[in-house]
C-alpha cells in the first residue's frame, strides 16, 4: 500500500523541508554542535510557528494532528536537525492550556521526565521517583532534552498508579548531562531532592500510554527521513567515487544495495504515515500499528545506515562528511524509547493466536 498525502500536507511537508534547508543547513547545524548550543535553532522553530505544528488551536498550537507532526518529524530527521521538538511534543499533551501555549509560542520547552530507552509508559524503575514532605524525590535517568528544559512533565508511580506532576526546573532539580553519539539530540539524569512541584489533573496512565504511541510514530518517522537523505548521499557519492576508472555507481553489487535501500524508504514511509492516521484516529488497533512503525522502520533506517556507510567506506563516520550525522541518528533512534525487541514483543503481545493447520 502507498499512503497518499492530501495537498495540503503535501504543501506542509514542503514548506517545512524548505524553511530547514534555510535555516538549519548542514554548516549551521555543524556550528551549533561544535558550540554545544542550539538554542537559536529552538528559539526561531517556535518564533516561526513551526513548533505549535499537529495540537490544537485551544493549546496555542497551528492545528493537525499527529501525521503532521510525523512530516515534520521526518523533515527534522532528513536535516538532522538538533534540539528538544520531540521531548516537547510528547509532554503537550499533559500540560494546561496555558503552559503548552507557553511551550507551543515561545518555545519554553517542557519535556516529559521518562527514560529515553524505554517506552514512557514503562520506565524503568517504577518508584524511583515519590511525592514525600511536599516535594519530589528521586531520579530518572536520560531524560531525552532535560538539560534545555525549562520544566518537566514527572510521573510518579505508587500502587499500580501513575501520577503526573510538572516541574519548574530549579529549586530541588539538579541535571548531569549524558554523552550521546547523536550529538544532535542530548538527554540527562535529572534529580529531585525536594523538589516543589503541580499535581496535573489528568490521567497519568492514559497520557503516558498515548507518550507511548505517539513516541514510536515520531521516532519512526524521524528515522525515515535520516534513511532518505542517507539514500541520497549514497546514491550521489556512488556517481563520485571511481575504482578502475568507472564509478562505483556501475558495479551491479552497488546497484542492487541502493535499490534495497530504496525499498525500504518507500514501505517505511507507507508504514510511518499510516500508523499516526491511525493512531490520531484511535483506531481498533493502532497500538499494533505503533508499534510495527517503530520496530520495522527504525530497524530498516539501521540497516540503510549500515549500507550507507560501506558504499562511503571509512570516511562517511568522519566529522568532515554529513553522512556520519545520519548514521549517528538512525542508530540512536533505534534505541530511543524501546529498541526494535522491545516494540515486536508489544506487537507479538497483541495479535491473536492461530492455531496451526
Amino acid at each position: 500500500m502507498r499512503w497518499e498525502l492530501s495537498a495540503e500536507q503535501e504543501m506542509f511537508r514542503d514548506s517545512f523541508r524548505d524553511w530547514l534547508a534555510a535555516h538549519a543547513a548542514t554548516p549551521a547545524i555543524r556550528q551549533w554542535l561544535s558550540d554545544g548550543d542550539v538554542s537559536l535553532f529552538e528559539a526561531r522553530l517556535a518564533a516561526d510557528s513551526w513548533l505549535g505544528v499537529g495540537f490544537g488551536e485551544d493549546l496555542g498550537g497551528q492545528g493537525g494532528g499527529l501525521l503532521e507532526l510525523a512530516l515534520a518529524a521526518e523533515q527534522l530527521g532528513y536535516a538532522a536537525a538538533p534540539g528538544s521538538w520531540l521531548a516537547a511534543v510528547l509532554a503537550v499533551p499533559a500540560l494546561t492550556p496555558d503552559i503548552s501555549a507557553e511551550v507551543l509560542d515561545r518555545g519554553e520547552i517542557a519535556v516529559l521526565a521518562v527514560p529515553a530507552g524505554h517506552p514512557p509508559d514503562a520506565p524503568d524503575e517504577p518508584g524511583s521517583v515519590r511525592w514525600a514532605q511536599g516535594g519530589l524525590q528521586g531520579m530518572v535517568p536520560a531524560v531525552l532534552g532535560a538539560g534545555r528544559a525549562a520544566r518537566l512533565v514527572v510521573p510518579v508511580w505508587a500502587d499500580g498508579v501513575v501520577t503526573l506532576f510538572l516541574v519548574e526546573v530549579g529549586q530541588g532539580v539538579s541535571r548531569r548531562e549524558r554523552t550521546l553519539v547523536d550529538r544532535t539530540r542530548s538527554a540527562a539524569d535529572v534529580t529531585f531532592t525536594g523538589a516543589p512541584g503541580q499535581r496535573l489533573d489528568v490521567d497519568g496512565g492514559e497520557v503516558l500510554a498515548d507518550a507511548a504511541l505517539r513516541a514510536a510514530v515520531l521516532v519512526a518517522a524521524d528515522s525515515l527521513g535520516a534513511a532518505a537523505k542517507m539514500l541520497e548521499l549514497a546514491v550521489a557519492y556512488s556517481k563520485q567515487r571511481t575504482q578502475f576508472g568507472v564509478p562505483i555507481g556501475s558495479f551491479q553489487a552497488v546497484k542492487h544495495a541502493a535499490a534495497t535501500m530504496l525499498v525500504a524508504v518507500e514501505a517505511s514511509r507507507s508504514i510511518a504515515y499510516f500508523a499516526a492516521a491511525s493512531v490520531e484516529q484511535g483506531r481498533p488497533e493502532c497500538d499494533l500499528h505503533a508499534a510495527t512503525a517503530k520496530a520495522q522502520v527504525t530497524a530498516a533506517a539501521e540497516r540503510a545506515a549500515d549500507t550507507a556507510l560501506t558504499l562511503h567506506g571509512a570516511i562517511g563516520y568522519t566529522w568532515e562528511h554529513d553522512l556520519q550525522l545520519y548514521y549517528k541518528r538512525a542508530k540512536l533512534n533505534a534505541q530511543l524509547y524501546g529498541n526494535p525487541e522491545v516494540w515486536n514483543e508489544r506487537l507479538a503481545s497483541g495479535l491473536p493466536l492461530v492455531p496451526a493447520g
